[in-house]
């Protein structure tokens, strides 16, 4: 029997061995993100971290948050994101189009632009905090024109010496690996060698190279392989962005651009994709309809080619056939123009046949006009469903963080992951809900190399998105782009609630993730 003062002791501290959490998601079923079967289960959060899987009842939580009939899965990991700019921006540093996707984390620099000293953009997010995590790539184009400008030159071995020198900073300050953006200005300028001496560095580090390819259309195997070579001669990871076929005449060329991958993958290579499931892809109109050569200098020195007599005629007949390849045009939606919003939503053919003149002259008169930002009707179908179904093709937006407005962007910067786990995989069962899950949790952080997220598993960050498979719908469309997705009920980042029965709660809680990966060996 115990004495009085152990009496008094158990009275004070209780009897109860409950453990003692901040929140306990109840009775939900969980895709831990592996690919493994659901299982009915709890999932407790406690500080910032997963503590529990499994059978909660003798937990004791300080909230509870009943999850029956819905998915608990890992936070969406975006492989592929632009709001570079946007989340040290206070109206929208929220995300919050992306963090009512479910996405817990956004991966910028991508397409080789984005700011190019990691560190400072790193203190920039943590100061004030942002939605999701950001994890930050070295944007090899924006690293090119602080050194060279934007002009196609050559760097001498000092200019070389400076990128080399900025691209080890990088690494040191937390960059999980280089991105390229080979049709853009200036990062299609620099020749394979030079990326491949920047590539050395990031893989000293054991980090990726990340690559919009130099050609997505009938160019597209040769610059796969470009960036297999890339992996083989500098020793890393290649991981290429939006991998499609795009434009009719290269329909098919992703299936053999997968073969070529697969065969890499065999012989022991660490090779990997991602892709947004639409059929339209969206850029600038330049970067649409003219090569980069003709694009060298930006808007002024393409106008004074234009104005140039023999430039002039050979541009426009390239114009010209550009648009005949997009369905004459049909194919080619303006999302924004600042100089006559009346265009925007509408196609370049539209344009041209309500004003009575040719598309061509429509085109140019938007390239005078500073440039537009296109929707692209690009690829097929059958490509996409394809694609989708390969373990080794993660799930990415290559949209921003949006408010919205008068424009008319791409869906995918407001539905991305919604449309891939209720439209393909929950009706159209191209591939399983557990695998569609994977293709945005784990297998992105096994790409990065990160090691604490995209499972829902004990010890891990509380990044957890919770789901009704019923009312899951991304509701964006083409015609009406801003429009939040629905289904996803709670968002959890760092365990904070983003999103809670399906409303935008305001909090920042994320930040940046820095790679420590110094400490691993290159492939």
């Amino acid at each position: 029997m115990p004495s009085f003062a152990g009496c008094l002791i158990l009275a004070l501290s209780g009897t109860s061995n409950a453990q003692e959490v901040d929140i306990l998601l109840r009775g939900g079923r969980v895709i831990d993100g592996s690919g493994s079967a659901a299982i009915v289960a709890d999932v407790a959060i406690h500080d910032k971290k997963i503590v529990h899987v499994g059978d909660g009842a003798d937990i004791d939580a300080a909230w509870t948050i009943d999850c029956t009939g819905l998915i608990i899965c890992p936070g969406f990991i975006d492989l592929h994101n632009h709001s570079d700019r946007q989340v040290v921006r206070p109206a929208t540093r929220a995300a919050v189009n992306y963090v009512t996707q479910g996405c817990t984390t956004i991966v910028t620099g991508n397409c080789g632009s984005g700011p190019v000293d990691t560190g400072d953009y790193y203190e920039k997010i943590d100061q004030h905090g942002a939605g999701p995590n950001v994890a930050h790539l070295i944007p090899q184009g924006s690293l090119r024109e602080r050194i060279l400008g934007s002009d196609n030159i050559k760097p001498t071995d000092q200019q070389l010496k400076e990128m080399l020198e900025l691209s080890e900073k990088a690494m040191q300050d937390g960059a999980w690996g280089m991105s390229t953006g080979l049709i853009y200005v200036p990062s299609s300028y620099a020749p394979t060698e030079e990326l491949i001496a920047i590539a050395k560095i990031v893989a000293a580090h054991g980090g990726i190279y990340a690559s919009h390819i130099r050609g997505e259309g009938t160019t597209l195997l040769k610059s796969v392989d470009e960036a297999l070579r890339i992996g083989r001669e500098a020793q890393l990871r290649v991981h290429v962005s939006h991998f499609k076929s795009s434009g009719r005449d290269a329909w098919g060329l992703v299936r053999e651009a997968a073969r070529m991958i697969d065969r890499a993958r065999e012989s022991g290579r660490a090779v990997t994709a991602d892709q947004y499931p639409y059929i339209a892809s969206s850029t600038s109109l330049g970067a649409t309809l003219l090569p980069s050569s003709a694009r060298a200098g930006g808007t002024r020195e393409l106008i004074e080619r234009l104005d140039d007599p023999d430039t002039g005629s050979r541009l426009r007949t390239l114009i010209s056939n550009a648009i005949v390849k997009r369905d004459n045009g049909n194919a080619v939606r303006i999302a924004r123009y600042s100089p006559n919003k009346t265009w925007v939503g509408r196609s370049l053919a539209d344009i041209a046949t309500s004003e009575d003149r040719p598309a061509v002259e429509v085109a140019e008169e938007i390239i005078r006009g500073g440039g537009a930002s296109v929707v692209n009707f690009s690829m097929s179908e059958d490509d996409v469903r394809h694609i989708m179904a390969i373990d080794w093709v993660a799930t990415a937006s290559d949209g921003r963080a949006y408010l919205p407005g008068s424009d008319r962007p791409h869906p995918r910067n407001y539905g991305t992951f919604p449309r891939k786990l209720a439209y393909y995989s929950i009706q159209e069962k191209v591939l399983s809900l557990e695998a569609a899950v994977r293709s945005m949790t784990s297998l992105p952080a096994e790409i990065l190399r990160m090691t604490d997220r995209g499972l829902v598993k004990e010890g891990w960050a509380a990044d957890i998105t919770v789901f009704n498979v019923k009312e899951l719908s991304d509701t964006a469309t083409f015609d009406n782009p801003h429009q939040y997705a629905e289904g996803i009920q709670h968002v959890f980042v760092n365990g904070t609630p983003v999103v809670h029965n399906g409303k935008v709660t305001g909090a920042l809680p994320g930040k940046a993730l820095r790679f420590a990966g110094h400490e691993i060996a290159p492939q």
